[in-house]
């Protein structure tokens, strides 16, 4: 219990710092609170054997007071035996006497067994207190314990994550990012190169279309000529091409 209370009350001012001193705070806490629950366990038992006794103790003083009552009553009848005729005097007298006998010890084992009583039941109340005490210490050490268990978690990620980034060499990382961008601008520069080139094939190929294109009109029209003339066709046109007819 001292090991456990003077645990959380390093780690309420400097936790991080008391847990790297500890050797194993998580281990050492957990048998801290088995500790307590045994001592928990020993304290119900010794609160049920005490209450136990208590309960006696006021069955016995009842008990007594009750066996007090009924020797006087005897003591009572054996006189009214005497006066009746019943009984002798003498022999009436002895016995009610020897009854007041037995009345006082029950009044006195009743007066005995009443202090038993009360030293009993306040044991019982110590005893509750301490076991109440436990169980609500037991509760906030689990509760504080859960907490330490997941702050170690979290400390341990973020120390192993701040490790790993310790270990990037920040200037190969640029230089990494400075040869990724050489690479991509050269890259982007050759797509471009290409594209004109493409532009290019297509615009020689676009020209020698169309001189294709005008070679195949001339022959056309040769051929034309060569059938209107085979046809006699061109000596009409020109008869009635007034300006034929002017030049003549």
């Amino acid at each position: 219990m001292n090991i456990l209370k003077r645990l959380f009350k390093i780690g309420q001012a400097e936790a991080n710092s008391a847990i790297d001193k500890l050797e194993d705070p998580i281990k050492l806490t957990e048998q801290g609170i088995r500790d307590m629950k045994k001592q928990l366990d020993e304290s119900l038992k010794a609160l049920a054997e005490v209450k136990a006794l208590e309960i006696r103790s006021r069955n016995d003083v009842e008990t007594n007071r009750n066996q007090a009552e009924d020797y006087e009553k005897k003591a009572m009848l054996l006189l009214q035996q005497a006066e009746k005729g019943d009984l002798s005097p003498q022999e009436a007298d002895r016995l009610a006497t020897e009854a007041l006998l037995k009345k006082e010890q029950a009044v006195k084992a009743a007066a005995t067994a009443a202090e038993q009583q009360a030293h009993f039941a306040k044991n019982v109340s110590n005893l509750d207190t301490t076991v109440k005490r436990l169980r609500s210490e037991i509760g906030r050490y689990e509760s504080e314990l859960k907490t330490l268990k997941a702050r170690v978690k979290v400390s341990a990620a973020t120390k192993n994550l701040n490790k790993q980034l310790a270990q990037i060499d920040s200037t190969d990382t640029i230089s990494m990012l400075e040869r990724m961008k050489e690479k991509v601008a050269q890259d982007e520069a050759l797509a471009e190169s290409y594209g004109e080139i493409a532009n290019e094939s297509r615009t020689i190929d676009q020209e020698i279309d169309k001189a294709l294109e005008n070679a195949d009109q001339h022959q056309a029209s040769d051929q034309l000529a060569a059938l209107k003339a085979k046809m006699g066709l061109n000596k009409a046109d020109d008869s009635k091409n007034p300006e034929s007819e002017g030049g003549a």
